[in-house]
């Protein structure tokens, strides 16, 4: 009947009529960036970048918070598997800081939106996000923990308290990430050398404490 408008379900004339959930994580990410966070993101937007009706959304995820949650995730194992290739090369404690750091901050001026993601959600976002966030974190310092163990052990070293050890440095490298996001590019060689240096004195206090 003239007027008479669509069923719920069916899609307008011009939308997708199947989505899946990789197509919502990809358009969620085309809306964010460096200045804006997944928080801040509607349904709808969502829905008009993927262009499909509001309601097909719930056909992938039960609200935006449980999207976000899948972004955070997807940045985790993202940025894990980028870290951890260069820790897998390293030969020594300094080169696995100075590698760590480097593939961190190459990864964050590479625009990578997940990244932003991971930086962002845990202080900007919902319980929900900064639960997953820590989640995150928690991954990369049993990574760490077992990567810093196998180094100082190859050269005959102990480390006191290596988890505690890999927390801080976890805990320093975000920290760092999420103020460099908004510093010049150009303040990068400076960060790094920085960021390196503290993290080595981390590790050295560690060893100095272990062998008193």
């Amino acid at each position: 009947m003239p007027g008479t408008s669509l069923p719920f379900d069916e899609p307008a004339r011009g939308r997708k009529a199947t989505i899946s959930r990789e197509d919502l994580i990809a358009a969620a990410l085309r809306l964010i960036g460096p200045h804006r966070s997944v928080s801040t993101l509607s349904l709808r937007e969502v829905a008009r970048e993927a262009d499909i009706a509001p309601n097909s959304f719930y056909r992938q995820f039960r609200d935006m918070d449980e999207l976000a949650v899948a972004l955070i995730d997807l940045a985790g194992r993202s940025l894990r598997k980028i870290i951890g290739a260069a820790r897998q090369r390293a030969t020594s404690d300094r080169s696995i800081v100075r590698g760590s750091v480097e593939a961190f901050m190459e990864q964050l001026r590479a625009d990578d939106q997940l990244l932003h993601v991971l930086l962002r959600e845990g202080t900007a976002g919902s319980d929900a996000f900064k639960q997953a966030v820590e989640r995150e974190l928690r991954f990369f310092e049993d990574e760490l923990h077992l990567d810093l163990i196998r180094i100082n052990a190859a050269n005959g070293i102990v480390l006191h308290e290596p988890a505690l050890v890999a927390r801080a440095i976890t805990r320093l490298v975000f920290a760092v990430g999420a103020t460099a996001m908004d510093s010049p590019p150009e303040r990068d060689p400076e960060l790094i050398r920085e960021l390196t240096l503290m993290l080595r004195m981390i590790i050295v206090g560690s060893r100095a404490i272990a062998s008193s």
